[in-house]
């Protein structure tokens, strides 16, 4: 496996950045998670966008411009003859001092790993508890900086895992649903789609963007708002979305069974609809 690491490539063993990495000390720095799909990376110049935009907030400078930044990307798939893949794209606030002073890091660090992945959760379904961790409210970190710093989704996912489960749901500090350890919730009940707004600390997702776009095309209701956990305990249908997880139906939620434990109509339709334009929408760099 080949890795970018400022501006060379490396072999897996030899990807290293220095332990005064304030990406390494403090979780400074800003990533994207993105899929490759028949050669198309899907959606890339929305994920730069966001890449820039999350590093813009945190007052960090990246030292490529975002068609640099592109290329990284694709020239990170070439080396690795990858057509479909999962693409971790990291940029740190770079070496430092043990200081937390940001102006003492005169350089970021850029790293781009691609591999082969399936759907992080599978696609049999998935049962979910509710964390007793709240997500963090827009007033301490806001959820648009999509940061290295992800021990508040680590702490529900460590709960995920005592309980036995796939996935922890995270409320808000208010108590309504707002998003899953890496991933946005749509529930959907008497045909009508419903999806956390973005005011509920939510993660303005690529793929949430996507899945609600070709939901509005299908001739679906969407509605954005606040929902509670009895909208999700008797829900005709739950799912969540992704890059690493993509799009799959919850089967269970704190010990209440969703549509029987089976994927639903509605979900299903939007599936099949992501699955056919995912590999439409993007850079292709295959032929």
């Amino acid at each position: 496996m080949k890795i970018y690491l400022d501006g060379n490539f490396v072999e897996k063993e030899d990807a290293k950045v220095s332990v005064y990495d304030h990406g390494l000390l403090y979780g400074d720095g800003v990533f994207e998670g993105i899929r490759v799909y028949d050669g198309v990376v899907f959606k890339l110049e929305e994920h730069i966008e966001r890449l820039y935009d999350s590093a813009d907030s945190i007052a960090m400078k990246i030292p490529a411009s975002k068609v640099e930044m592109e290329e990284i990307v694709i020239e990170t798939l070439k080396s690795n003859n990858l057509k479909d893949a999962y693409i971790r794209l990291v940029v740190t606030r770079g070496v430092g001092d043990l200081g937390l002073d940001p102006r003492k890091c005169p350089k970021a660090t850029i790293f781009c790993i691609a591999e082969n992945m399936k759907p992080l959760l599978g696609e049999d379904g998935i049962k979910v508890i509710t964390s007793s961790i709240r997500r963090l409210p827009v007033d301490v970190l806001n959820p648009a900086v999509k940061s290295l710093n992800y021990l508040n989704s680590i702490l529900a996912k460590i709960q995920a895992n005592y309980a036995g489960v796939d996935e922890a749901f995270l409320l808000d500090s208010e108590g309504y649903v707002a998003e899953g350890t890496g991933d946005n919730v749509f529930v959907i009940k008497n045909g009508k789609i419903k999806t956390p707004p973005l005011s509920s600390s939510v993660l303005k997702g690529i793929t949430r963007d996507t899945v609600v776009d070709l939901a509005k095309e299908a001739g679906y209701t969407i509605i954005e708002e606040k929902m509670t956990l009895h909208d999700l305990f008797v829900a005709d249908e739950i799912f969540i979305t992704g890059t690493a997880a993509e799009l799959i139906h919850v089967v269970e939620i704190d010990g209440r069974i969703i549509n029987n434990g089976k994927l639903g109509p509605v979900t299903k339709d939007l599936s099949d609809r992501f699955k056919e334009i995912r590999s439409k929408i993007g850079k292709k760099y295959i032929e």
